[in-house]
């Protein structure tokens, strides 16, 4: 498959609490190239072997953000928890799919301009109920403790830019398969480890048994970070279309963006940096002190609208990722840095 066709059959697939779609797709794809395995926390663990007694890990999140059901009333609405951070303002009127004994669609209540006493404000995520339309009939098919996802279809919105749900981290994912396709079959200077590592968006939990079972002496965190937008401060976000994001951060390794930086400029793949004066918020966090501590950085794609269900990101940023990261391996690291 093709990184475009790749990411939008990977979003639209779920991967949520015991929800695994979306890993059992990735770890079929992945055991075609790297031996591959599924560990007790969900994660899947992909490797290649290489020259040297020396492992690189490339992580990228496989879980995304949604709903766990809370309480069924007599009428069919349902509420819910957040799983992972989401903006309650995005919610009303969206359509989503209830993983109960059968998948249904359901319906974040909206209440219309008419009734309203000015701006609604949404902060509290028990107040929007989900309309399910089933009356009584829903206790039947839905249980407290079922998950709920966004319903939305991957689209292009340009011959660059595309459009769907579950881009963070799927964009990571599909770039950590595409590489193992590359690999597949070449003298690697390293061992290559990919990790597709379960529950980020629920505290870095998947990384912290990934990097301690891998034991990596240098990992990249490949996730998404904050594109460019009208309502998005510019210091806080990097412009689609210019390549990857190596992120500086105390807790990162200069060694390893350095070589990346001289990488992308000997080969003109597009980049931008970004700067961050502690924690990234990303699966890095948690790799860079699994046991005695690993050398690591974050490469990012950037994604519009993170945490809904209408992501937006440039393929040529992703394929650049992909190219640099290729390069980067090939190069082997930092082991002769």
């Amino acid at each position: 498959m093709q990184i475009k066709e790749s990411l939008c059959t990977l979003s639209e697939l779920d991967c949520i609490g015991n929800i695994t779609e979306a890993s059992d797709k990735a770890y079929e794809i992945l055991s075609q190239y790297a031996k591959t395995q599924k560990t007790n926390s969900l994660n899947v663990i992909g490797f290649l072997k290489g020259k040297a007694d020396y492992t690189l890990m490339l992580d990228a999140h496989i879980d995304q953000v949604g709903f766990v059901v809370t309480d069924i009333d007599d009428n069919g609405f349902l509420t819910v928890a957040t799983v992972g951070g989401i903006d309650l303002r995005a919610l009303p009127s969206r359509d989503v799919t209830v993983h109960g004994k059968e998948k249904i669609t359901a319906v974040f209540c909206s209440v219309p301009p008419h009734l309203s006493k000015g701006e609604t404000e949404y902060d509290n995520i028990t107040e929007i109920k989900l309309d399910t339309a089933l009356g009584s009939k829903a206790k039947e098919i839905v249980s407290v403790g079922d998950y709920v996802t966004f319903n939305q279809k991957c689209f292009s919105l340009s011959d660059d830019l595309i459009c769907g749900r579950s881009f963070d981290d799927r964009a990571g994912v599909v770039c950590l398969l595409e590489l193992a396709k590359r690999l597949n079959g070449k003298e690697l200077p390293v061992n290559v480890a990919f990790a597709l590592s379960n529950q980020e968006e629920l505290g870095l939990r998947g990384a912290i048994t990934a990097a301690f079972s891998v034991n990596p002496d240098e990992a990249i965190a490949i996730d998404v970070d904050f594109g460019d937008s009208p309502d998005v401060s510019k210091d806080e976000s990097s412009p689609l279309g210019e390549g990857g994001i190596i992120t500086y951060s105390p807790i990162l390794d200069k060694k390893i963006n350095q070589k990346l930086i001289t990488i992308a400029k000997e080969n003109n793949i597009g980049y931008s940096t970004f700067v961050t004066g502690g924690k990234t918020s990303t699966d890095a966090d948690m790799i860079s002190i699994s046991r005695d501590g690993v050398k690591t950085t974050v490469l990012s794609i950037p994604l519009r609208n993170m945490h809904s269900a209408v992501e937006i990101l440039s393929l040529s940023d992703l394929n650049a990722v992909c190219d640099l990261l290729e390069k980067y391996i090939l190069a082997g690291g930092i082991f002769n840095a």
